[in-house]
């Protein structure tokens, strides 16, 4: 197939006028090489409905895991944090998991302000419905960087910030990536302040490739609704029955990765990110990296990004820990 309709909508007016999705969209599939998505755009109304339900499957231990220490410690996390002020969740999703955590820092803590992180709507608004009665409460719909530094603006002056990296977050980004979020966090903390970041350790593949790839399809669809949203946002052509959700491990890198791979020579048009891209039979999507952990690559990571690594959980069912670093 021919390459030059790659650049059919690309005019200087037709560029100008895409939406943040576009351009993402535009810049991750024209890229040479593998093209890429980032999986923040997994989470429109529909994408966060599968995920909750995903979390519920029960080859997906990782959400139970994070769940049970959060719970099961949330005493010890409050009191080793010096029950702070203000905590703000870097995507937060529903909240559901925090809520015996802020219930044990509110008892110390009655001010407390919970400042939930994330890019879906519908996820904030169950998130304040189901916290609202523990504490304060201010949904950020905003990229993480951005979130946090409006939140810390509220902060008043002697007041203590617990900030939530949970639920294994971290391990969607490459290791520079998680090292640069990680240091640009620690410079937005004041010395004292506390991170309480959860990662999934690594473990046995099979079990891993089954987490990401469920006999139900519930990730598949969740994938493919990648294709979708493309669809209703963009006004894109993606017929879904030439797509296939695919997984891997990447044992160097600790990794798995999500894919949406072509069935066939393909031609799809996308007017909401100005292009129409040809794809090959077998060709794919790189659309979301799940790193997994060792403790001793946690603590390095603390280390290069200025934490100080003051105390670590791990749960026996599903390898995973919860990890209080303090600023």
């Amino acid at each position: 197939m021919s390459t030059a309709a790659s650049t059919l909508f690309g005019t200087a007016e037709a560029l100008s006028a895409l939406s943040p999705f576009g351009r993402h969209v535009r810049a991750g599939l024209l890229r040479p090489g593998q093209k890429r998505l980032s999986p923040e755009y997994f989470y429109d109304d529909v994408g966060s409905a599968l995920f909750e339900a995903i979390t519920f499957l029960p080859e997906y231990g990782l959400t139970r895991a994070d769940e049970r220490l959060l719970t099961a410690h949330a005493e010890e996390i409050a009191a080793w944090v010096r029950w702070p002020s203000v905590v703000i969740e870097l995507g937060s999703g529903s909240g559901r998991k925090v809520g015996r955590l802020l219930s044990a820092i509110r008892a110390r803590a009655p001010a407390l302000r919970y400042f939930p992180v994330d890019v879906s709507e519908s996820a904030l608004i169950r998130c304040e419905r189901e916290l609202g009665a523990l504490c304060s409460v201010t949904p950020l719909r905003r990229p993480f960087l951005e979130g946090v530094r409006e939140a810390l603006a509220r902060r008043r002056p002697g007041q203590r910030v617990l900030a939530l990296l949970v639920g294994s977050t971290i391990g969607n980004f490459d290791p520079q990536e998680a090292g640069a979020l990680l240091t640009a966090l620690r410079n937005e903390l004041e010395p004292g302040d506390h991170l309480l970041l959860g990662a999934d350790l690594v473990k046995d593949v099979d079990r891993l490739l089954l987490a990401y790839d469920d006999p139900a399809g519930v990730t598949a669809a969740f994938n493919r609704n990648l294709l979708c949203r493309m669809n209703r946002e963009l006004g894109a052509n993606f017929n879904l029955s030439r797509w296939k959700h695919t997984v891997r491990y990447c044992s160097p890198e600790r990794r798995v990765e999500m894919h949406l791979k072509s069935l066939a020579d393909q031609r799809v048009f996308i007017p909401g990110a100005a292009c129409t891209l040809d794809f090959r039979r077998g060709e794919t999507i790189w659309t979301e990296s799940s790193h997994k952990y060792t403790v001793e690559r946690l603590d390095a990571l603390a280390a290069s990004s200025g934490f100080t690594p003051v105390q670590r959980w791990m749960d026996v069912e599903w390898p995973f820990a919860e990890c209080i670093w303090r600023a």
